[in-house]
């Protein structure tokens, strides 16, 4: 039995009942736009440390994974919305990016990534010449 719950806007979970065990699929909302030669990408991700994410950036594509704490086995919630388990989002981005000077940061539960355009990626101007 697949079960979906979307407690608000933004975030779903999967649940899949069984008599052993409880999966839950968590996918995170974020955001991401253009400033300048960078993409910029925010995502919502409470209570985690940056040690509770894996970030990787390959060509035009940006992974970032990681896992909500779960809760202890024994309390019955009446309620239960908080995300809890692992999460997995992959972004496709239009250009190439550039690994080396990409930054994290995590604040007050918002991870924000900021990855610049490779040079290649970027527009050149050619100067016309007359012979």
């Amino acid at each position: 039995m697949a079960m979906y719950i979307r407690p608000y806007r933004g975030q779903r979970y999967k649940i899949q009942r069984s008599p052993e065990s409880v999966e839950r699929e968590v996918q995170v909302p974020l955001n991401v736009r253009v400033e300048g030669d960078m993409y910029l990408v925010e995502m919502i991700v409470p209570g985690l440390k940056p040690d509770d994410l894996d970030i990787e950036i390959l060509k035009n594509r940006i992974e970032i994974q990681g896992e909500f704490s779960k809760p202890e086995e024994d309390v019955k919630y009446l309620r239960e919305e908080i995300p809890v388990g692992k999460f997995r989002r992959v972004i496709k981005l239009p250009k190439m990016m550039e690994v080396d000077q990409s930054e994290a940061n995590l604040e007050q539960g918002i991870l924000t990534l900021r990855v610049p355009v490779a040079e290649e990626a970027l527009p050149r101007t050619i100067e016309v010449q007359t012979s």
